[in-house]
């Protein structure tokens, strides 16, 4: 049986790790850590979950880790008594929620941890974390290159380094992939998805009840993973689910206005994000026919491929065929006194144009009636 140590919060991130560990046949051990994080209910829902899973026949050797006298010299408003921020995850004031070094902290522990099993056990230890991409805009020590240099710098430190290796399965995933990647080993494991993620904690400030305020950057980013999956979040909220989602929803609406405002050219924003139409023979793509991919101004999703092209004279760029993976969403649309079908990107919902059914029939017959200012173009 392969063997894994793993740092294990009690989240959203680390319990889907552990899940993923057990569903690919490893023995695992657990750290948790008490560095005096206000929310501290992480570690009694980490321990709810490691007897959920102990009375389904998956034992777990976890063990908490006392910080908390060492990192309260240590500013961030996790470990202080600053206000933790509300808003978007990746606005700037949530800054404040790192805590110095932490992830180095823990990753030296965990990785004398795992060389001492390595040596009682004698056998290769596995360290595994739940780090994602959604994480690196805020923290840097979530991101790749300094987990390559940290790794370097403990196999140049240890002896039997090789005994060792790092994995991190979820680095270039996001909240999303993870949650859908739980999903998959609860169904493995014969576990309710439900049970296991009310047993978690994701608010950096949870009420005296432990209930999750719906309102910090961890929050709003695990409201709109869950409902991206098409799910209720089972855990508690101070407010109902259907509010909760609102807010979160609301707050994403206003960020990524802000984001598109300052990415994207007058026509491009108005187009995408107000449903305007350039007028007829004026777009760059519309007599463009370079092999490459047409993509989401907005998002950079894939939308048409070079070959789906083909010219019908409307004044747009017309398409006759989508790109397989890009599932552009189709929308009845009655402006102007007419009756239409709106396309939109499916990722960020960007108005992209029209689909009308005088296409080539020898391809179905549709034609994607579609905005230049809507489309990035890559060979």
């Amino acid at each position: 049986m392969k063997t894994a140590v793993m740092a294990f919060s009690g989240g959203m991130d680390s319990t889907s790790l552990l899940l993923r560990l057990l569903r690919e046949g490893n023995k695992v051990y657990t750290i948790g850590f008490n560095y005096g994080q206000k929310h501290i209910v992480e570690l009694e829902r980490a321990q709810m979950n490691i007897d959920y899973l102990s009375s389904n026949g998956f034992q777990v050797n976890h063990k908490v880790v006392d910080l908390s006298s060492l990192m309260s010299m240590f500013t961030g408003s996790l470990t202080s008594s600053d206000d933790v921020p509300t808003g978007h995850y990746e606005e700037e004031q949530m800054k404040s929620t790192v805590v110095p070094n932490r992830n180095a902290i823990f990753s030296s522990i965990i990785y004398g941890y795992a060389l001492s099993l390595s040596k009682e056990l004698s056998k290769k230890i596995t360290i595994s974390l739940g780090v994602h991409s959604g994480d690196h805009a805020i923290y840097p020590d979530c991101r790749p290159q300094f987990y390559k240099s940290l790794n370097l710098a403990f196999e140049l430190g240890n002896w039997d380094s090789e005994n060792v290796d790092l994995l991190l399965p979820y680095i270039d995933g996001d909240k999303e992939s993870i949650l859908l990647d739980a999903i998959e080993s609860c169904a493995k494991l014969n576990l309710d998805f439900d049970i296991i993620f009310a047993n978690t904690n994701t608010s950096y400030d949870p009420d005296k009840d432990g209930r999750s305020s719906g309102k910090t950057g961890s929050d709003i980013e695990r409201i709109l993973a869950f409902n991206a999956i098409g799910r209720k979040d089972p855990v508690i909220y101070q407010q109902d689910w259907s509010e909760v989602l609102s807010h979160a929803l609301s707050v994403q609406a206003d960020y990524m206005d802000k984001i598109y405002r300052e990415k994207l050219t007058e026509i491009q924003y108005q187009v995408t994000r107000n449903s305007a139409t350039e007028r007829a023979f004026t777009g760059l793509y519309d007599k463009h026919f370079e092999p490459g991919n047409y993509h989401c101004i907005c998002c950079g999703h894939l939308l048409f491929e070079s070959t789906g092209k083909y010219n019908s004279g409307c004044g747009w760029p017309a398409f006759h065929t989508e790109d397989v993976n890009a599932k552009i969403s189709r929308i009845e649309d009655y402006t102007h006194g007419m009756s239409r079908i709106e396309v939109k990107c499916s990722k960020c919902d960007a108005h992209l144009g029209h689909v009308f059914e005088d296409g080539p029939l020898q391809y179905g017959g549709e034609r994607y009636c579609i905005n230049s200012a809507a489309l990035e173009f890559r060979e």
